[in-house]
């Protein structure tokens, strides 16, 4: 009996031990499958490429990206008893004032930012900073309530955005253009909407943004091995300009004091290599600053150097006698008479501001006269007049680097039969051009014949430094040699002895023609003229095309007065800084 007891009591041991160890095997196994939250080994960070810059030719970063970062903070895993040291350790780290500090954090409980616009060394250091605190203890280990885990939320530091800096301020505006902002997914970049930051947008935009996943270490960074994956950021390209900021400045200080001198609505310039195109300045006394556009600057906003389209005037009377001359419709010294200054052609009645009896064909440029031209035009046939006038580049787009261009106009070859047109256009009526295209027209004349085209920008860089030159087109023959050599001749005799007496210069060789033309308002000419100023300075090494407008003076209605003096002022800031050298013996 005793025996039959023990037995039974082993055996209720035994089931006892089995049952206990298949609910710990259960348990394994329940434990073991059952889906845990669970700190995951691995981490995955990822950073945004950047918008390239525009560099001067000097080197110098004319628009730039800063990238943005902002600090975030739950305010609720801050320990009381340390929140004095957070506030104090955040404002050595990020710069801002501790009354700011506390001001954010008593706003609300929970998820504060402390600031939006971190620069990118101080989100370094308040990376480094977050780490810090957690090794301090700052941050409280709390409870979720709805998942009943433990954790810990510190200081966070996330990538915000991108903001564009222009460290020159107005410098090079308005052909440098300006960006706006787009916001994606909480992440602020930049578009280009005008000037060289729209017409690069897409050398000038990210290439691809940076991404990493790997195995993380205790600050949870990620292990950089051979299980990592890395897909590296490839920032936009850096463009390099043909023009540098030391020259860049000292031309706009000057067109500014121009501006107010002549009290002109707008005085502008553009400073080119005859031979190769490279634009050396390009400058308006109308200015903004990119990042922080007024109502006031919406006027400016243009580039008028290719936007604003006019009737040039008397600077295109070189280019009609650059026709007559290449089809042997005259001869420089034939003799035309002056009418004294005043001509009827159909019932269109020309004059001249000074009076004329008899001049050679070749003064007729040099003192301007819109009876003389207006003769020697009606030896052009329409079609060769029309011709003539797109092959010098008129009615097109001037240059590859801007965009926007207002290509301006020409009259018909039909309408240029027409004898009033044919006159009228031949002393810059009834045409209408930008600032670029009487450049390039007028590069012609310092260059044997051949048209190049302005180019403002020099190479596209990448962020390890390979340069990639954009190299030069091939220049246009729109003349012949001998033709140009022979209208150089009349314009530098235009300088000595005709209306561009004020350009001249001691030592350089500097011809040019002068131009003024009413304005067109409501369909009617009004008394409002805008003046130019068109033609080239050499010394023995360099050749230059300048191009100087005055948009409306009321000092003075006469180019020689206005457009000149600015030509001249730029000439001798060329001579300073080294780019001319006047042949003169000392």
């Amino acid at each position: 009996m005793v025996n039959r007891n023990k037995s039974k009591k082993i055996l209720l041991l035994y089931l006892l031990i089995s049952l206990a160890f298949v609910i710990f095997l259960s348990v394994m196994l329940l434990t073991a499958t059952k889906s845990r939250h669970m700190p995951s080994l691995y981490t995955v960070e990822s950073s945004k490429a950047g918008r390239g810059s525009i560099i001067s030719a000097d080197g110098f970063h004319i628009a730039t990206t800063k990238k943005l970062y902002k600090a975030v903070v739950n305010t609720r895993y801050i320990d009381p008893d340390k929140k004095e040291l957070f506030v104090k350790l955040f404002s050595i780290y990020s710069g801002m004032t501790p009354k700011a500090i506390e001001k954010r954090l008593a706003r609300r409980k929970g998820v504060v930012v402390l600031s939006y616009n971190i620069a990118e060394i101080q989100a370094h250091y308040l990376k480094t900073l977050a780490h810090e605190l957690r090794r301090y203890q700052v941050f409280l280990e709390l409870k979720n309530s709805k998942t009943g885990l433990r954790s810990i939320h510190g200081l966070t530091v996330l990538e915000s955005g991108e903001s564009r800096e222009y460290p020159y301020g107005t410098l090079l505006t308005p052909v440098i253009g300006y960006p706006h902002k787009i916001e994606e997914e909480g992440y602020t970049s930049i578009q280009g909407v005008k000037g060289l930051e729209k017409r690069f947008d897409n050398e000038l935009s990210p290439r691809q943004d940076g991404y990493s996943r790997g195995k993380r270490d205790v600050n949870n960074y990620i292990i950089l091995n051979k299980e990592s994956f890395t897909k590296p950021k490839i920032n936009g390209l850096n463009i390099q300009l043909t023009i540098p900021v030391s020259f860049q400045i000292r031309i706009e200080k000057m067109l500014d004091a121009m501006k107010k001198e002549l009290r002109a609505k707008e005085v502008m310039i553009a400073i080119m290599n005859s031979q190769t195109g490279d634009v050396s300045a390009l400058a308006s006394s109308n200015r903004y600053f990119p990042k922080k556009i007024k109502r006031s600057d919406y006027p400016s906003l243009n580039s008028a150097m290719i936007e604003y389209s006019f009737e040039p005037g008397s600077v295109l009377k070189p280019i009609t006698f650059a026709l007559l001359l290449e089809h042997k419709l005259v001869n420089p010294y034939d003799l035309v008479n002056g009418h004294n200054g005043r001509f009827k052609i159909g019932r269109k009645i020309i004059t001249d501001e000074h009076k004329f009896d008899w001049l050679s064909a070749e003064n007729v440029i040099v003192y301007s006269s819109n009876v003389g031209i207006a003769q020697l035009a009606q030896k052009l046939s329409g079609y060769d007049f029309y011709k003539g006038l797109k092959s010098f580049g008129f009615a097109s787009r001037s240059t590859p680097d801007l965009i926007y261009e207002k290509k301006g106009s020409i009259p018909s070859a039909k309408r240029l039969e027409n004898e009033i047109y044919k006159a009228t256009c031949a002393y810059g009526y009834g045409i209408r051009a930008n600032l670029m295209q009487l450049l390039r027209a007028y590069s012609v004349f310092n260059n044997n014949g051949r048209m190049v085209r302005p180019r403002l920008v020099k190479s596209f860089i990448d962020e390890h430094g390979n340069v990639k030159e954009l190299g030069y087109e091939e220049g246009v023959q729109v003349i012949k040699g001998a033709t140009a050599q022979r209208m150089n001749k009349i314009l530098l005799k235009t300088v000595k002895e005709g209306t561009g007496k004020k350009a001249i210069t001691k030592g350089l060789r500097i011809g040019g023609k002068t131009g003024t033309a009413h304005i067109v308002e409501k369909g009617k000419y009004v008394k409002k003229y805008n003046t130019a100023f068109m033609g080239f300075v050499n010394d023995k090494k360099h050749k230059y095309t300048i191009g100087a407008i005055v948009v409306q003076p009321k000092k003075s209605q006469f180019a020689a007065q206005t457009a000149v003096p600015v030509f001249k002022k730029a000439v001798d800031i060329m001579i300073e800084e080294g780019y001319l050298e006047p042949n003169i013996v000392k």
